[in-house]
């Protein structure tokens, strides 16, 4: 069967849809579906109680952690009901540090929770990190068994199926779009004829479902304004062929197994709790220096940061 998209992009543009890592000692589930259940922190609740599509409904559900300073606070604790927020089907209260475990005891009736659609089967949830006293091992109650593992997902990482998909879409058309996309079919030895067959598909794909708005993308710092597929911090042409390349290390700190790629998945404007940006016109594809170096800033953020260190620099 000939080989029609790269494996590597695939897989690349196939991981979009999913979350960031998290390992066992958080309260995030570890590279699951951006649809799956949200954890909203109580007092973020007002912001993000109603999902950005599907009539404000999150498509499997969310679950609210207060802290247990504030649930132990009387005037809070009455407030609860005011946001339809009930402990044990909506509601969970989260210790993360020992101070918290020590002051606040859950309640003797109170068990771990261990499901994540309502009745959640507890209370509350645990991740304490141990400390350097013999006895202050760490804590972790709530979602940590090898079928339940974490309670959901980062609120700001939420989008719903059909945005996942439409991402997906317009990110594969992105990747035809580079602008040595011709040199990697030819040295890769792909089926030509096939791979002009995807191209259209994807691009009637793109086009009929609003996804290829050469303006907007342009707008977006995605494409140039001759439609070829830009990093969005350095505006340098992106490579088809850096989908597939790993970027290279600093001799004498190599590792074997490295699978980072010169190329990475890159938020136009960066996720935010209050917002939801996985979505079409705000992601492209960026250097994996050029994402390093931006994180969680965002563009513009970090220009301006580029700008004075320059500012500086010629100073000297």
């Amino acid at each position: 069967m000939a080989v029609i998209t790269p494996k590597l992009v695939q897989t690349k543009i196939y991981k979009t849809g999913q979350t960031r890592g998290a390992d066992d000692d958080v309260i995030y589930q570890n590279r699951v579906g951006r649809n799956s259940t949200v954890l909203i922190p109580f007092r973020e609740f007002e912001k993000c109680k109603v999902a950005p599509t599907l009539n404000g409904v999150y498509e499997n559900g969310y679950i609210v952690l207060i802290s247990p300073e504030d649930y132990f606070n009387e005037d809070i604790r009455k407030s609860l009901s005011k946001h339809k927020l009930i402990l044990g089907e909506n509601l969970l209260v989260f210790y993360e540090t020992r101070l918290q475990w020590n002051t606040y005891k859950p309640l003797k009736k109170w068990q771990p929770a261990s499901s994540r659609k309502s009745p959640l089967g507890g209370q509350y949830v645990a991740r304490v990190p141990a400390t350097t006293s013999e006895d202050d091992n760490k804590i972790i109650h709530g979602f940590n068994t090898s079928k339940m593992k974490g309670a959901g997902i980062r609120v700001y990482e939420y989008a719903d199926m059909e945005t996942i998909k439409s991402c997906k879409i317009q990110l594969e058309y992105l990747f035809w779009s580079c602008k040595d996309v011709n040199e990697l079919i030819k040295e890769s030895g792909m089926d030509e004829d096939a791979v002009k067959k995807r191209i259209a598909k994807i691009t009637y794909d793109a086009e009929s479902k609003g996804l290829a708005d050469k303006k907007k993308l342009v707008e977006a710092r995605i494409l140039d304004k001759d439609g070829y597929t830009i990093c969005p911090l350095c505006l340098k042409h992106i490579s088809a062929k850096g989908f597939c390349a790993r970027i290279q290390q600093a001799e004498g700190r190599d590792v074997p197994d490295l699978t980072v790629t010169e190329v990475s998945l890159f938020h136009i404007r960066e996720l935010r709790t209050g917002e939801f940006n996985h979505k079409p016109y705000n992601l492209g594809w960026g250097h994996h220096h050029c994402n390093v170096v931006v994180k969680d800033a965002g563009i513009d953020a970090t220009l301006e940061w580029m700008r004075e260190v320059i500012a500086r620099n010629d100073g000297q």
